[in-house]
């Protein structure tokens, strides 16, 4: 294997793993943002008050989207796990 198949699969592997994160942070971002808002707006400084949201805005997306994230995570592990053989030899 030559460095530069090695930096292409670990570039590979950082960009899927940007991706599957950030499609769960980002909701739970926009979740922490609006509770903030209506805390800046109701002048509520309660600084635990956003967690309860942002954790169930997480388990909502990560049951709703959870299924796609599994499947695509699986398609790169086959297609790291048939490409052995070529990166070997």
């Amino acid at each position: 294997m030559t460095p530069e198949v090695a930096v292409d699969l670990f570039r590979e592997a950082l960009w899927l793993t940007t991706v599957l994160v950030a499609i769960l942070v980002v909701p739970s971002l926009l979740c922490g943002l609006l509770v903030a808002m209506f805390q800046a707006a109701t002048q509520i400084n309660e600084q635990t008050l956003s967690f309860l949201p942002r954790l169930l805005v997480m388990l909502v997306t990560l049951i709703a989207i959870g299924p796609w994230l599994l499947k695509i995570f699986m398609e790169y592990m086959l297609t790291l796990y048939t490409s052995i053989p070529t990166l070997i030899g």
